[in-house]
């Protein structure tokens, strides 16, 4: 196991040793005390929308299932059976009341109760099915729809945990007239031969999209392709933001950049016109034209929650380790509840244009994350800088530490926590293992 003094070696104030992207012994040490021990983002709650509903899913490492009882409530429960431990759910998503291990048939609810032990009279009187549920997350708490879990009981609450980026979460979600989307429109995977750290790193990177994604851009025209790579150049007004607890934005808010458009007219050119006014005509009528507009300039964002969940365009990206030089990447695009259905299928189409598997984009950075796997592989050059932007950062009225939109604060932000949670953990005791909760 790493010591303190190993790690703060390894990750420094500006800049990270190329040993946290191959070492198996930290690997799995983040898998301990970052994964294991802390709120980890597992889905959205429209994927379970229905009794029954569950869909499978990991913990750093560690197979689960979410689930939603009969009362409605949603679980998080380890997929292995206490019995000889198979797993218990093979498939990715369904619709079931019960999760029955194939090798001898015990058979869990979906509270991971025991409630079926074939030929039970050969354990004797005295076999407490109690005792045999399912491991489940210690902490399973909400925000907006997004489901978090902890495998660690002693968490701070999820709302202090999410703290300032819950601002753009609520900008996100409030996209929707009611305030609520879905995550049931499909999903989109893919993996890479690196280190989970990359996708997290580069999610909120606005240094590598005018020399990453320049083909897409300028594939799009000249008048669009001119004015999104305007966001990334060294003269754009947008900025980066540390949030706190590891979390960080690319904040992309319009400005000024509208003028005095008025608000209605922002989606038309991408929408038919009726659909475009009847989905602004809601807005305002929930929210008032002075907030509608703070959303609508304020909501294109790219938004990292620490350690696993990217908010990107109409995305929840979640980021899957594998091991230390393989990770999934999961992509659930999202669709507004009560907007004209015109308004989502243009989200969809605009999603696919650039992340989807033959997108402009997402293959790209793929491509990068395994240039710099190989790269990282020279000896002698053992650091990668972080340190772009450091002396002009600021901190806004709200605590935040902010930088340009090209500069490297969200990756010292991430590094952190990272750092704070792995020398904690050095010190600490050994993690203890995780117990059933007694369903009683």
């Amino acid at each position: 196991m790493p010591s303190k003094l190993k790690l703060d070696e390894l990750v420094q104030d500006t800049r990270v040793n190329r040993r946290i992207y191959l070492e198996n012994e930290i690997f799995n040490f983040e898998m301990e005390r970052i994964f294991e021990s802390n709120w980890v983002f597992v889905g959205h709650e429209s994927e379970v929308a229905a009794t029954g509903d569950f869909k499978t899913l990991t913990i750093g490492t560690q197979p689960a299932i979410m689930t939603r009882d009969e009362n409605g409530d949603i679980h998080v429960l380890m997929n292995r059976c206490m019995h000889r431990g198979s797993t218990v759910c093979q498939e990715e998503r369904g619709n079931s009341p019960t999760f029955r291990c194939w090798y001898h048939g015990w058979t869990y609810d979906l509270k991971g109760e025991l409630i079926g032990v074939p030929y039970a009279d050969g354990y004797g009187a005295n076999f407490d099915r109690r005792r045999f549920s399912l491991l489940q997350a210690a902490r399973v708490e909400q925000y907006r729809g997004l489901v978090f879990g902890s495998l660690e009981n002693d968490v701070d609450p999820l709302g202090e945990y999410l703290g300032n980026a819950k601002h753009y979460i609520d900008l996100f979600m409030d996209l929707s007239p009611v305030g609520e989307v879905e995550a049931r429109a499909g999903e989109h995977k893919y993996g890479y031969h690196g280190n989970w750290k990359f996708q997290q790193e580069n999610g909120v990177d606005g240094y590598h999209p005018n020399f990453v994604h320049q083909a897409f851009f300028e594939a799009q025209g000249k008048e669009l392709g001119r004015k999104v790579m305007g966001l990334f150049t060294g003269n754009s007004d947008c900025d980066s933001k540390d949030l706190g607890n590891g979390h960080s934005i690319l904040d992309m808010t319009i400005k000024n950049r509208h003028g005095n458009q008025p608000v209605r007219n922002i989606l038309r050119g991408t929408t038919s016109q009726s659909s475009s006014e009847t989905y602004m005509a809601s807005m305002i009528r929930r929210y008032g034209e002075e907030r509608t507009a703070r959303i609508f300039a304020a909501s294109n964002v790219n938004l990292a929650v620490f350690p696993n969940l990217l908010i990107i365009g109409i995305q929840l990206r979640k980021t899957i380790p594998i091991n230390v030089t393989r990770t999934a990447v999961h992509l659930l695009p999202t669709t507004l509840k009560g907007v004209p259905d015109e308004i989502n299928v243009a989200r969809l189409r605009a999603h696919e244009s650039f992340y989807g598997s033959a997108g402009g984009g997402a293959p790209d950075d793929v491509e990068m994350f395994n240039r710099c796997s190989d790269g990282l592989r020279v000896k002698g050059a053992e650091w990668l800088e972080l340190s772009r932007g450091l002396e002009r950062e600021h901190r806004d009225e709200e605590g935040n530490i902010v930088g340009h939109i090209t500069d490297e604060t969200p990756q010292r932000a991430f590094y952190k926590r990272w750092r704070a949670l792995m020398r904690d953990a050095a010190e600490a005791q050994p993690i203890k293992p995780l117990r059933a909760v007694p369903n009683l």
